[in-house]
């Protein structure tokens, strides 16, 4: 079987588990989790990261640096993994589901905008001025774009649209390392971005996940929360309700590693995408995820739309391909079907329905490139 989308273990990581193990240094504090965080926040070009156990633990307390409450909106596209909408979910928040743009399948900015002009209102309150549903009175507080697939929107369009409604922007970049946007690197556009590192993502840590910020006062909030908020080296004092979501330094000594090798994995991620791309152009009514301009995205999960996708997913795990489905649409959901879904035609509803992932693991050799490529052709030929 051609595995969906598996790590590419090359470099240092057994040299520096073996490190981690031989000094003790395994949980919480250790060298690794600290040059990890550096790496990262240098990638991306944020001043800031602080490593937690999961990009979903870092949505959680990206909300909570910035207020979030069970009185606030959060705005998040329907078309996003599950962590999104939970992570929402975990400050008491209600989100507020966004249709996706039917070509690029990234947050349909029309919808969103139409959205704020005719639902919403500003209020000056205590706090500050901030947009209120007029319908339901919550501030919506933060708006919450998901880079699809390592795929990134207009973010130029989305922070002004940010400005002029009094929107924080909290960037789920968990698929996006390596994509930028008119050469400015996901998860820096709002005051908060999160990465994640599972063991399906651009590079893993086997489960991990890193907040960045240009923001120093977010970066040390970030790090005492997610530290059990703890305020004494020696003592166990802690002076408010923390979270126990530091990541650990034998994860954190995989992820150096794997960001050592981190450009020979993101050229083989986009030489695997232009091979799909060129094979595939024009079999049957096979239609691809569009890169908008200014974009330049990581080629994380190669996704294309196909009305025989239900078919075609069968026939490919049957003979040694896996492939998956999309994920549901958020609205589709039980937790979530009563949360404000903003749409027209509901396109989330066509790209689940018609969408289908096939390997795209970073180590992909071209002979298995070959064999997807190969079992596709013969489905449509049957």
């Amino acid at each position: 079987m051609i595995p969906l989308s598996i790590p590419k273990i090359e470099g240092n990581e057994s040299k520096y588990v073996l490190d981690c193990l031989n000094t003790g240094w395994i949980s919480s504090a250790g060298s690794y989790v600290n040059q990890f965080e550096e790496m990262i926040a240098n990638y991306a070009g944020a001043k800031y990261g602080v490593a937690c156990m999961n990009g979903t633990a870092g949505l959680h307390i990206a909300q909570i640096l910035l207020g979030i409450t069970e009185d606030d909106h959060v705005i998040a596209p329907n078309i996003t993994f599950i962590a999104t909408l939970n992570a929402i979910k975990y400050t008491g928040a209600t989100p507020i589901l966004i249709d996706v743009d039917p070509e690029n399948w990234q947050m349909d900015l029309e919808l969103l905008v139409n959205y704020l002009n005719t639902q919403t209102e500003l209020r000056t309150t205590e706090a500050g001025t901030f947009s209120f549903d007029t319908t339901t009175n919550k501030r919506v507080r933060a708006i919450m774009p998901v880079h699809v697939l390592g795929n990134i929107g207009d973010m130029d369009s989305m922070v002004a649209i940010a400005k002029t409604y009094h929107l924080d922007i909290i960037e789920d970049s968990t698929e996006a390392l390596g994509s930028t946007f008119n050469d400015k690197h996901a998860g820096t556009f709002g005051k908060l971005g999160v990465f994640s590192f599972n063991g399906n993502k651009i590079i893993s840590t086997g489960g991990g996940g890193v907040i960045v910020t240009d923001d120093e006062a977010l970066a040390k909030k970030a790090r005492h929360l997610t530290t059990q908020a703890k305020v004494s080296a020696m003592d166990y004092i802690h002076d408010e309700i923390g979270y126990n979501y530091r990541l650990v330094n034998v994860l954190a000594a995989i992820g150096v590693a794997q960001m050592e090798t981190f450009p020979e994995t993101l050229k083989a991620k986009k030489a695997m995408d232009a091979f799909y791309r060129s094979q595939l152009e024009g079999v049957a009514d096979i239609k691809f995820q569009e890169i908008p301009k200014g974009t330049d995205p990581n080629c994380w999960l190669f996704t294309f739309t196909t009305s025989r996708m239900r078919e075609l997913l069968d026939y490919l795990n049957k003979n040694g391909v896996q492939s998956r489905p999309f994920w549901m649409p958020m609205n589709q959901l039980d937790m979530f079907k009563e949360d404000i879904y903003i749409t027209e035609k509901d396109v989330s509803a066509s790209v689940y329905q018609n969408s289908i992932s096939i390997p795209s693991s970073a180590g992909i050799t071209k002979e298995q490139l070959e064999r997807v490529v190969r079992t596709i052709k013969a489905f449509y030929r049957n």
